[in-house]
C-alpha cells in the first residue's frame, strides 16, 4: 500500500497541532474562570486582583492576558458563566406563568432561594454586581422587559420600566446580601417578593397571595 503523500501528512499534523492548541487554550480559560469563581465566591472576593487569579490558576500574567484584557473583561465573562444557565432555567419556568406579577415574584424567589442553598454563588453575584451590571446584563435586561409587560397590562403602576427594574434588582441584590450576613426566616424570599410587588404598584390585595404561590422546580 502506498504511503499518503507527505504534503497530506503535514496538513494533518498541522491541523492536529492547532486542535491541541485550541483544547489547551479552552482548558486554561476554564481554569481561570473556575478559580476566579472561587475567589469571588468569598466574602472579600470583591477585591480580587490579576495577581491573585494568576497564583490560584498557576499561570503567568502573560498567559492571563492571552485570555482576558483585564479584570473587567474577566468579570464580564464570569458573570455570564455564573448567571446565564440559571437565567435560562428561571425564564423557562416563569414563561408559562400567566402575568408579569407572577413572573416577577417567582423570579425574585428563585434567585433568593438559590442564594440560601448556595452561598458561594450568592457571594459571587454580590461581588460581581458591585463592579458591573447587577446580576449580569442578560438578567438586567430580562427584568426590564418583564416590568414593561406588567406596566402595559396595568398590573404595575410604577411610572417607568427602568424604575421598576431597579426596584426588582436592587431589592433582590440587597436581600441576597442580607441572607448571607444575617439570620432570616425561611419565608424571607416570599416576603421580599411580596414587598417588591407592592413597590411596583401591584394591587395590595394580591401581593402576598401572588408571592406565596407554589414555585415549580427548576
Amino acid at each position: 500500500m502506498n504511503a499518503p503523500p507527505l504534503s497530506r501528512k503535514r496538513k494533518v499534523d498541522v491541523e492536529r497541532r492547532a486542535e491541541i492548541g485550541r483544547e489547551r487554550r479552552a482548558r486554561t480559560r476554564a481554569r481561570i474562570l473556575a478559580v476566579t469563581f472561587d475567589i469571588f465566591g468569598r466574602e472579600n472576593g470583591l477585591y480580587c486582583r490579576v495577581e491573585e487569579v494568576c497564583a490560584a490558576a498557576g499561570i503567568t500574567r502573560q498567559t492571563f492576558y492571552n485570555h482576558f484584557t483585564g479584570m473587567e473583561d474577566l468579570r464580564e465573562a464570569l458573570t455570564w458563566e455564573v448567571s446565564h444557565d440559571f437565567l435560562v432555567a428561571v425564564t423557562a419556568s416563569i414563561d408559562a406563568m400567566p402575568d408579569a406579577a407572577r413572573r416577577t415574584a417567582a423570579a425574585v424567589r428563585y434567585y433568593l432561594e438559590r442564594g440560601r442553598v448556595d452561598p458561594r454563588w450568592a457571594w459571587s453575584i454580590v461581588n460581581l454586581s458591585a463592579n458591573g451590571v447587577v446580576f449580569g446584563a442578560e438578567t438586567f435586561a430580562q427584568a426590564r422587559r418583564t416590568i414593561a409587560e406588567g406596566i402595559e397590562a396595568g398590573l404595575f403602576t410604577v411610572s417607568d420600566d427602568r424604575i421598576g427594574r431597579d426596584i426588582v434588582m436592587g431589592a433582590t441584590l440587597s436581600a441576597l446580601f442580607t441572607q448571607l450576613r444575617e439570620a432570616t426566616p425561611d419565608d424571607y424570599p416570599r416576603q421580599v417578593a411580596g414587598a417588591v410587588l407592592a413597590a411596583l404598584g401591584c394591587d395590595a390585595s394580591r401581593c402576598a397571595a401572588v408571592a406565596a404561590l407554589a414555585l415549580p422546580h427548576l
